[in-house]
C-alpha cells in the first residue's frame, strides 16, 4: 500500500512537527495594549535572546509594574526609556501612530491592523520608510520595495531592528542547522523524492534517480500524489527567442 509522503504526514500536525517551546520567552513580542490617547513610558531592564528569532527583544517595565517584550532597535541599551503614545518624541525605540510620524522617517515593527501589536517589518536588520500622508491613509515603503497604505492609527517603532546580519553567518555543522530549523518548526534535512524508495514517495524507485513521469500535477490531485510542480503554468528555464 505504500507510505504516506512526509509532506502529507507533517500536514496532519502534532507535537512531532511543531516548533519547540524550549528557549522561548513565553510571551508574544508585541506592543502592550493601551488606548490611542494614553501616554506610557517604560524602562528597558534587559535585552533577551529568544530561540528561533534573530532580532533581540527588549524587556520593558512600566510604572504600574507590568512587563512587555518588544523587538529592540539599533542603539537600545539596558536603562533606556521607551515612550508609547501620540506625544512621543521621534527618537529610536519610541512607538507612535504612523499619522504623527513625518515623511522619510525610518520605522519598523509596524501594525498591519490597529491593535495587533506589530505584525510586519519584524525581521532582524530590516526597516521601512514613511513615504507619504494622504486622505486614504499613510503610505509606507516596505523593505521589499513595495508600497502599502495603512490606517493612520496603526503604530510603528522608530528606527531599524537590531540583529542584522545574523542570518548571513554560515552554519558550521549540520546539527546547528537542524536546531535552527527545529526552533521554527521547519523540516531539515530535506531529502529529494527521487532519492527515496518507490513506496515512500511518488518520484522514488527505479534503477536511476529520475522521476519517470510528469512532475507537474493538478491542483486537485489526491494528497498522496500532490508532489512536484503543483498546477504549474510552465516549467523549465525560460528561453528568450532570438529575433531575426
Amino acid at each position: 500500500m505504500g507510505k504516506r509522503p512526509l509532506v502529507r504526514r507533517r500536514g496532519r500536525g502534532g507535537n512531532q512537527f511543531r516548533a519547540s517551546f524550549t528557549g522561548k520567552v513565553g510571551a508574544r513580542a508585541i506592543y502592550p495594549r493601551f488606548k490611542l490617547g494614553d501616554q506610557l513610558e517604560g524602562r528597558v531592564i534587559d535585552l533577551v535572546h529568544e530561540r528561533g528569532r534573530d532580532a533581540p527583544l527588549s524587556k520593558i517595565r512600566f510604572g504600574d509594574g507590568s512587563v512587555s517584550f518588544v523587538p529592540a532597535v539599533l542603539g537600545t541599551k539596558v536603562g533606556s526609556m521607551v515612550q508609547f503614545g501620540l506625544k512621543s518624541d521621534i527618537t529610536d525605540g519610541n512607538v507612535i501612530s504612523v499619522q504623527n510620524i513625518p515623511d522619510g522617517t525610518v520605522v519598523c515593527n509596524i501594525e498591519k491592523h490597529y491593535g495587533d501589536g506589530g505584525a510586519i517589518v519584524k525581521s532582524a536588520g530590516t526597516n521601512a520608510t514613511i513615504f507619504s500622508h494622504g486622505d486614504e491613509g499613510v503610505t509606507v515603503k516596505l523593505p521589499s520595495g513595495k508600497f502599502t497604505t495603512l490606517n493612520p492609527k496603526n503604530r510603528a517603532m522608530i528606527g531599524t531592528l537590531a540583529g542584522g546580519g545574523a542570518s548571513e553567518r554560515p552554519f558550521m555543522s549540520a546539527g546547528g542547522k537542524w536546531r535552527k530549523f527545529r526552533s521554527k518548526g521547519k523540516k531539515y534535512p530535506i531529502v529529494r523524492g527521487v532519492a527515496q524508495a518507490a513506496y515512500v514517495h511518488p518520484h522514488g524507485g527505479g534503477r536511476h534517480q529520475h522521476v519517470g513521469q510528469s512532475s507537474t500535477v493538478s491542483r486537485d490531485a489526491p494528497p498522496g500524489a500532490k508532489v512536484g510542480s503543483i498546477a504549474a503554468r510552465k516549467t523549465g528555464r525560460a528561453r528568450i527567442k532570438e529575433r531575426r
